[in-house]
């Protein structure tokens, strides 16, 4: 910067200097001083933004903006209405062809198994006319897919399923009049067979058999009062479910219902909504979302007064949620789910935090200013840097704040996961939601390009970008649904085995170049790596030669990590036998399996020996100075350069088009073990063999990259919902401003819980062997305690 206003600030030519010079000259000085004049914008811009848009800063309007919203929902939901099943039966929109949301929660897809599950052994009755004999198939196909619409229109049809004992019966009633009122208060009686669930709905007949004169609509009223007496009777065994009237399409009705208007309808509605919810307590449950479904697709019916059947299907698909989510408890259903109570684990937890707070405040009282803040270690690497003036370790205080502070963020995050202050919707993708942020920030990330500090190969500064833009591209993957496009899917699979990568050759770098395989720094690592998972989950010397002996004694440690590898993916019963025995399994299990963490490491299973083997490969070539690494110069001579750097290319584009054309997941699955690490080493050539391309870096992508563990791990709690299938909502209605604010507060979460980590490693983790010791066994002990008390909790009965 200070070199630009030097060069902009040179005095011009006398005015009796030789002025003469032809047009042409003076016209490239002119736009030589516009380019500079542009650098110096560019520069002055950049400045005045990082200037007033601190971090501090942010994380101040973070809170300020969680703070209130908490405020919002809680007295929405008190004073508004927060029941998340009137919410799913109320109202929603369609996210795109077929894709139904309801207003603040998610809606599960039932699949036959799951259905069965839930309803055995209950009896579930529809009671009405053509149009709820149509909501009746919808949801016995939920059931059973193979099932036909077969049998006669005006008479009654029974269905049982075969495998279990789940019973769904149509009883023919096209009109709410006393034969509706007779069967439902021979279900009242005492020792008679009352059914679990009723679906009612009539109206259309009525106003079809009496040319929709108002007596009728009159009669309507005095009826459903008196069916209403005899549906909260029922109410008490079970659910009922009164279905408002659907829209017509009054174009295309056959003159023998052209007085069934959607006027009407909307006056028997309301003469509904009227009887059955008179005093707001009523147990009577309107389904009022499949009428707004249909206001979008009433176009599309043959007739104008029956229901296309994707339209059908989102009302089937609304009741099952509605019986079914709070037995079965589906992750991405949590319309109708009541928040469980807070475990044991859950109330210590909050107790340890509290009391850490607390014990922050009393030391500050006392005057116990000790705030000297002491350099962390850096994020990733866990280099020390040394401070200017050396000062005392880190005292009580100073660890008392940082677990205050992180428990203020675990209690935004129990709100967000696991509470239901908060709204969470499904996602829908189209290449837009994933492309268009794409684009954004890879302008943002242009925008803050300087010149790097070094030029080395996969240099610091490189490395730390790397990680930036990948993690920046996984968060739009995931809260786009990108992967439901395969190419998109299989090149974030890339990404991820490229961070394994990084992993494996960041590691063997630093043990190689340092020699530093002390328990201290193995700590500090897997503290890093692991105290914010831990926190969660309790929530929601010797320096290496360079002989040939050495180098083979490496390969041979790496050749058996790949022998151990090759078992267990031989294997998929013997992998699951090891790592489903306790404790073990509880860090690996989900839902009672392990079979997802077989999956996800199974993908990836060779990347960080890929990575190893690169790092092995660079640093004897380093070694032996075959690589140069100066400022602007190519990596290796001309000639290999240029042929590496064309391989890389046709490398990268064609992996590109094998992923863009391969037909299934399973498909692409199957080969990505063996072949993502062409893309990667492909990437890291490009990006390092030019020297002009060594020499800068992104500071935006590189900022990301340096938190990128937490936003890893946090965006799946207090970003997105239900293990990435869902959205959290923070601002309803309006999606865009949601995922503005919703992003900026996660990013400011993961951020400050990185400056926890460290701050806690520093006082956590001692450098003296004999008390890491000490505090490692002491870990040991709580931590299977904790896991036999959680045990135990789990198989309380009703726990």
């Amino acid at each position: 910067m200070e070199h630009n206003e030097a060069v902009l600030l040179n005095p011009a030519p006398a005015d009796g200097a030789q002025g003469g010079a032809p047009l042409l000259h003076r016209t490239g000085v002119c736009c030589h001083g516009g380019a500079k004049m542009a650098v110096l914008a560019y520069s002055l811009g950049k400045r005045e933004i990082n200037q007033h848009f601190t971090i501090k800063n942010a994380k101040l309007i973070s809170l300020v903006l969680v703070s209130l919203l908490i405020v919002f929902h809680t007295a929405s939901r008190y004073y508004g209405g927060g029941d998340s099943c009137e919410w799913l039966l109320s109202k929603g929109r369609y996210l795109g062809e077929n894709v139904w949301q309801p207003y603040g929660c998610m809606m599960h897809k039932y699949k036959s198994n799951e259905a069965n599950n839930c309803l055995t052994p209950k009896r579930v009755v529809f009671v009405g006319d053509s149009r709820i004999r149509q909501l009746f198939y919808s949801f016995i196909k939920i059931i059973d897919p193979e099932q036909r619409e077969v049998g006669n229109k005006h008479e009654d049809i029974s269905f049982l399923h075969k495998s279990s004992s789940v019973n769904v019966e149509f009883l023919w009633y096209p009109e709410a009049n006393n034969s509706m009122k007779e069967r439902l208060i021979s279900w009242t009686h005492e020792g008679s067979l009352k059914p679990d669930v009723v679906i009612l709905g009539a109206a259309t007949w009525s106003i079809k058999l009496r040319s929709g004169s108002s007596e009728t609509l009159q009669q309507y009223k005095v009826n459903l009062t008196a069916i209403a007496v005899h549906l909260e009777k029922l109410a008490d065994h079970g659910e009922v479910y009164w279905v408002l009237q659907d829209p017509v399409n009054e174009e295309v009705l056959s003159e023998d219902r052209k007085m069934i208007t959607n006027q009407q309808l909307e006056q028997y509605n309301e003469a509904a909504a009227d009887v059955l919810n008179r005093n707001g307590r009523s147990r009577i449950r309107l389904l009022a979302a499949a009428r707004q479904a249909a206001l979008e697709t009433i176009a599309q019916s043959d007739d104008g007064l029956h229901l296309p059947e994707s339209t059908r299907n989102v009302g089937a698909m609304i009741l099952m949620n509605s019986m079914c989510n709070n037995k079965l408890r589906p992750i991405d259903g949590s319309c109708c789910q009541t928040v469980p109570p807070p475990t044991l684990v859950q109330k210590l937890s909050a107790f340890f935090f509290l009391a850490s707070a607390v014990l922050f405040v009393v030391l500050h009282v006392l005057g116990n200013n000790h705030q000297r803040r002491h350099v962390p270690p850096d994020v990733e690497s866990l280099e020390e840097k040394k401070p200017a003036t050396a000062g005392a370790a880190p005292g009580p205080k100073e660890l008392f704040k940082a677990l205050g502070r992180m428990g203020i963020i675990m209690g935004y995050f129990y709100l967000c996961d696991r509470a239901d202050v908060f709204m969470k919707e499904q996602k829908f993708y189209t290449h837009s939601t994933f492309f268009i942020p794409l684009v954004y920030i890879i302008v943002l990330g242009v925008f803050y390009y300087e010149n790097s500090k070094e030029t080395k190969f996969l240099n610091r500064e490189q490395t730390d970008e790397w990680k930036g833009w990948m993690q920046l591209i996984i968060l739009i993957y995931h809260v786009s649904g990108a992967s439901a496009f395969l190419p998109v899917y299989m090149h974030v699979r890339v990404l991820v085995a490229a961070y394994l990568f990084q992993t494996g050759y960041g590691h063997f770098s630093f043990f190689w170049l340092k020699g530093d395989f002390g328990l201290y720094r193995v700590c500090q690592v897997l503290f890093r790596l692991n105290f914010l998972v831990l926190v969660l989950c309790a929530i929601l010397q010797k320096k290496a030669n360079g002989s040939g002996f050495w180098h083979l004694g490496i390969l041979a440690k790496l050749l058996g990590l790949l022998t151990v590898i090759c078992i267990f993916a031989f294997s998929q019963g013997f992998f699951e036998h090891i790592f489903a025995v306790w404790p073990i399994s509880t860090f690996f299990e989900l839902n009672g399996s392990v079979h997802e963490w077989w999956f996800r490491w199974k993908l990836d299973r060779f990347v960080v020996i890929h990575g190893m083997l690169f790092a092995f490969l660079y640093l004897v070539l380093q070694k032996r100075m075959v690589l140069f690494e100066g400022k602007g110069d190519a990596l290796f001579s001309p000639t290999i350069s240029n042929v590496l750097l064309f391989l890389s290319v046709v490398s990268f584009i064609t992996y590109s088009i094998w992923a863009s054309s391969c037909k299934t997941k399973t498909e692409c699955n199957e080969m990505h073990p063996y072949i993502s690490v062409v893309q990667i080493l492909a990437f890291i050539l490009i990006r390092n063999i030019p020297g002009y391309a060594r020499s800068v870096y992104s500071s935006f992508f590189a900022w990301f990259g340096k938190i990128s563990l937490e936003l890893f791990i946090c965006q799946y709690h207090i970003w997105l919902a239900a293990d990435t299938k869902g959205i959290l909502v923070l601002i309803p209605g309006n999606p865009s401003l949601n995922i503005l604010v919703s992003t900026f507060i996660f990013v400011c979460v993961a951020h400050e819980i990185s400056l926890i980590t460290n701050d806690l490693a520093q006082v956590i983790i001692p450098k003296d062997n004999v008390a890491l010791l000490k505090r490692l066994g002491a870990v040991g002990v709580f931590t299977l305690g904790v896991l036999l008390l959680s045990r135990g909790s789990h198989k309380t009965p009703g726990a």
